[in-house]
């Protein structure tokens, strides 16, 4: 089709009608369908939305909410284009309504932690973490990921793209994103390093204390609490630096978390 947008930048020029069109295509019907909520290619479903997407810009934000007027969204979605015009994902978070909040996401005078990233509530990630929470979650998730990769898909074969980056925030994210076909453009040497670390007699694990609840000895064969111990600052620095990357229709097969359950 002429003139089709092919990048988050080149889909923020077009009329506000056609963005939003075009934004929801990445929705999963399933969680319209959850939440009885219109179709995602109804006018209707405008008024669950709101989004961030100015005219000259690269980057995107979307959050869909359940009802009206609500605090969080159940889809909260933050993209943008790398240097090369393809779609990366910096956030993609689902949230079940339904489940208890904590407040990992700011401190108790309402300041930004930015899920822990910039500062830390550790009142609501020790409740989080009891409540079998991973890091950087305020709501319980909603088990929808391969219905939200599905449609995230389709969205990106829409734009002529066959392959779209994502940033995993948490180790557990980076994790889970391999569970679904995903490779490494850069971190999978830190990732084996983790590994690595967490077996018997290894740097990591003569670090799990379980006088602390975020490194407890349990880490070492889980993927949620390996994550909450690298949250923690287990390694002396944070998890950062990871980029992944996904085919459309296809699966890298990697498991760099080889004998560890969630």
């Amino acid at each position: 089709m002429k003139n089709q947008p092919t990048s988050i930048g080149s889909i923020n020029l077009l009329p506000e009608e056609q963005k939003r069109e075009i934004y929801t295509r990445y929705i999963p019907p399933a969680l319209t369908k959850h939440f009885n909520l219109p179709d995602v290619d109804s006018h209707r479903i405008q008024s669950y939305l709101q989004f961030k997407f100015s005219p000259g810009s690269s980057d995107m934000e979307m959050s869909l909410f359940h009802e009206k007027p609500y605090f969080d969204p159940v889809l909260y979605a933050h993209l943008t284009d790398t240097l090369n015009g393809q779609v990366h994902i910096l956030l993609y978070v689902l949230n079940d309504p339904d489940s208890p909040r904590f407040d990992v996401d700011r401190l108790p005078d309402g300041r930004s932690t930015r899920f822990g990233i910039l500062q830390r509530n550790l009142q609501a990630e020790e409740e989080a973490l009891k409540a079998g929470l991973a890091p950087g979650q305020i709501h319980r998730g909603l088990r929808m990921l391969g219905e939200a990769i599905e449609a995230f898909e389709k969205f990106i074969q829409s734009l002529g793209q066959d392959v779209y980056f994502a940033e995993p925030l948490h180790y557990h994210n980076a994790v889970i994103f391999e569970q679904y076909g995903f490779s490494y453009q850069q971190g999978r040497r830190l990732m084996e390093e983790i590994q690595s670390g967490f077996q018997t007699g290894e740097n990591l694990v003569k670090l799990l204390n379980s006088d602390n609840p975020f490194r407890s000895k349990a880490s070492a064969r889980s993927i949620r609490l390996r994550s909450w111990a690298l949250h923690d600052g287990i390694m002396g620095e944070p998890f950062t630096n990871v980029t992944m990357y996904k085919h459309i229709g296809k699966k890298a097969n990697l498991n760099t978390a080889q004998g560890c359950e969630w």
